[in-house]
């Protein structure tokens, strides 16, 4: 009897709760035409595009350089050309030891 209950309580909360799906038809042509004319709106995504589509690639680093007896840390940005050629640039030097 036990057992009745429960499954008729499920059953009646599975038809009562369960929202009913219904199949939507997509016109193909439509739906074609709009994934072939996407502009993404998302400032976020555009700039990200714009930021790895430029021809100059930029890349900061650090390394450790010794001179004479004095020990120091450089931040050096390497700029990478489309010709070929790389342009050094150090951006700040700091003393460790």
């Amino acid at each position: 009897m036990n057992k009745f209950l429960t499954l008729t309580l499920l059953f009646i909360s599975a038809i009562i709760f369960v929202p009913s799906v219904e199949a939507k038809t997509t016109d193909l042509s439509t739906n074609n035409s709009t994934t072939a004319n996407y502009e993404p709106q998302n400032r976020y995504y555009q700039r990200q595009q714009r930021r790895y589509n430029r021809r100059v690639r930029v890349v900061n680093r650090t390394r450790i350089v010794r001179i004479g007896y004095r020990t120091y840390r450089e931040v050096v940005q390497y700029r990478y050309l489309p010709n070929g050629r790389v342009q050094t640039r150090v951006l700040s030097r700091t003393r460790v030891r």
